[in-house]
């Protein structure tokens, strides 16, 4: 764990990037195109931006930045006032910028050229260019290097660039790849990123044996020339062969974060600027891209962009609602503007021997859970888990690893609420005061979280590797880890109750009435379980008040705790003890806590979440779990007397009634 720590702290350097290719089409909606861009560009930095994404050029990327103009054949016979040419459909091109112009042309001819087009000479009024033997509908889409002539203005203005590179290219080209990637890093260019579903290389049909394959090629060219990469989190399918791609340049990536077209249209700078410094603060983001795609805006009647909107979030501005800017909150929390780098992984000297303790601890904590419902195969099942992990690690090694963190996760969770029910069920009395069960409650609710986190140094020993922390490979069963603990708890709590075996347990339950409330009860559980789960992971829908709540809690703790943790799991926890401990029935009220114990668990999964920032939420979880949990019992007592006292009044209205 210290290890993982000085890992996620050997890099502090944050860049926020805009989208060049969305500016220059929101500059080409302008009377002087160049001048525009040029002020927002200044604008931008002065409000924190210091890099920019560029893409592989196309036709229509060239005509934006004013390098050229694009006719179909139409429109080239009605610029040269002639009637177009039947069978002729090529794409014509004219270069605007004389001093440019050699620039140009190569990049359309070599790009072409590996869409298998031909490029013949053209020209008009005096001005050179070029036809391209495709459809202009085709042709503007067709993807080329990266335009070098921007790349060098934006190096010069002195942002950081990161090229978009793609696979969409029919045949993979090593040679002018390695030219490409040779030209960006003589123009300072240190890191790329991947545009499309997969990292170019990937296409190249299979080499001979003993030969390397477009992936391994492309790693050598990138190493070769000490280049790294960036990987955007949440995108709608993942790209294709960068986890080997990383592994093979030694895991040289940072992570990068897109707010995209859509959310960018209409998301307001408060909200954009809490999303940058969550992205960095609590996923180890490194990259923060800002898109800006212009739109017509109807109600307004003028074509708008979100550009003031990304000023106003970095740099603040108390009319738009944003008191402090994304930039000075993130330096209030140790991160810098700059050119960012990736983590420097530490080691310890008995990291490997380490890793095999926790593989032993993890199988035995399971076994114990194993034998708390069934004593006598405890053994059995610890020497099994000895033998088939050995064997999965041989054969499977990440498989075995990632299953044994899942079941261990989930062991000591179950494990801390079944020795908590046993103790409760041994303590049980109707004579303990109010004072005593208090005491005893926070006791036991600090010794049964204690015993749920067991499982914490397991989880983070057995996935402790770069790879996790980039998200290039996740902890896997987070809905399994959601439901078993809970499962397992109920199955201990009703049918391993005292004073009968567990098939007559479950025959007395089987064989109980349903009435009415019994449904009701059954249907709310029900609904309440199935939105449990669709909120489990990073996929659940979140409504706007859980938005404001959840940005209230971040700013005025800087650590957000979870929800079912402070607020739902952990007073029903402390409350269901102090109950118990009198009231046999309210040990339910143990099985709704175990949510807190497994979540606990679980805010160390997320494995890109820095160490110490999950450690300050589960101890903040806590700290309001118990706050919120001797409330409940505070108005639990209070109701109590008050039913008491009303309880006794009647009763001796009853008794002066029958006197």
């Amino acid at each position: 764990m210290y290890a993982r720590s000085q890992t996620e702290s050997s890099a502090d350097q944050t860049a926020i990037v805009i989208d060049y290719k969305d500016l220059l089409q929101i500059g080409a909606t302008q009377a002087d195109p160049p001048a525009y861009v040029s002020q927002q560009l200044d604008k931008l930095k002065q409000a924190g931006v210091n890099g920019a994404i560029v893409y592989e050029s196309t036709l229509e990327e060239l005509a934006w930045s004013g390098e050229i103009s694009v006719y179909s054949t139409a429109e080239a016979a009605t610029l040269q006032g002639k009637v177009p040419t039947p069978g002729d459909n090529r794409t014509y091109v004219l270069f605007l910028k004389p001093e440019d112009e050699a620039t140009v042309r190569q990049l359309i001819a070599d790009g072409f050229a590996r869409h298998g087009a031909d490029v013949a000479d053209w020209s008009f009024d005096g001005r050179n260019g070029v036809a391209i033997g495709m459809g202009k509908d085709d042709a503007t889409l067709r993807p080329m290097e990266p335009n070098p002539i921007e790349i060098k203005k934006l190096r010069d203005a002195g942002l950081w660039v990161v090229p978009r590179l793609s696979d969409r290219f029919e045949k993979f080209d090593p040679e002018l790849l390695n030219q490409w990637i040779k030209s960006f890093k003589a123009m300072g260019i240190d890191r790329i990123s991947f545009d499309g579903d997969a990292v170019p290389g990937l296409s190249k049909p299979s080499p001979e044996p003993g030969k390397p394959d477009g992936i391994q090629e492309f790693a050598y060219i990138l190493k070769n020339n000490g280049i790294g990469i960036a990987s955007f989190e949440n995108l709608k399918a993942p790209v294709r062969g960068l986890s080997k791609l990383s592994n093979l340049i030694d895991y040289d990536v940072i992570r990068a974060h897109s707010v995209t077209d859509q959310e960018m249209a209409t998301i307001k700078a408060d909200a954009l600027a809490d999303r940058i410094l969550l992205a960095v603060k609590d996923r180890n983001i490194r990259l923060v891209f800002l898109n800006s795609i212009p739109s017509r805006d109807g109600v307004k009647g003028k074509v708008t962009s979100p550009l003031k909107t990304i000023e106003d979030a970095l740099q603040g501005n108390e009319d738009a609602g944003v008191p402090q800017g994304a930039v000075d909150k993130l330096e209030q929390f140790g991160f810098t503007i700059g050119t960012p780098h990736a983590f420097t992984v530490h080691h310890e000297p008995a990291e490997t021997a380490l890793r095999g303790l926790a593989m032993l601890g993890g199988i035995a904590l399971v076994a114990l859970v194993v034998g708390m419902f069934l004593p006598s195969w405890l053994t059995i099942v610890f020497a099994l888990g000895l033998v088939g992990g050995a064997g999965l690690y041989v054969l499977k090694p990440t498989l075995m690893v990632q299953a044994l963190a899942l079941f261990a996760a989930i062991a000591a969770p179950t494990a801390a609420v079944i020795l908590l029910v046993r103790r409760l069920r041994a303590n049980r009395s109707d004579e303990l005061s109010a004072g005593r069960r208090l005491g005893s409650a926070v006791l036991l609710y600090v010794r049964t979280a204690v015993l749920s986190m067991a499982a914490i140094p397991l989880v983070v020993a057995l996935l402790n590797h770069i790879s996790y922390n980039l998200v290039l490979q996740q902890f896997r069963g987070v809905s399994l880890l959601h439901a078993a603990p809970i499962g397992l708890a109920a199955i201990y709590v009703f049918l391993y109750g005292p004073g009968g075996s567990v098939i007559a347990n479950a025959r007395r339950i089987l064989n109980t009435p349903i009435t009415v409330l019994w449904v009701a009860a059954i249907a709310v559980l029900g609904a309440a379980g199935i939105y449990y789960m669709t909120r489990t992971g990073n996929a659940g829908q979140v409504s706007g008040i859980e938005l404001t709540f959840r940005s209230f809690l971040e700013n005025t703790f800087g650590v957000r705790p979870r929800t079912k943790e402070f607020l739902i799991g952990h007073p029903l926890m402390l409350a269901g003890i102090f109950l118990t401990l009198r009231y046999r029935y309210a040990a339910f009220l143990i099985v709704a806590g175990t949510i807190a114990q497994l979540s606990m668990v679980d805010t160390f999964a997320h494995i890109h979440t820095p160490l110490i920032l999950s450690i300050s939420r589960v101890l903040l979880g806590l700290g309001l779990g118990l706050i919120i949990g001797l409330v409940l019992i505070a108005l639990w007592q209070i109701g109590e007397r008050i039913w008491k006292r009303v309880s006794l009044r009647e009763v001796r209205e009853v008794r002066g009634a029958n006197s």
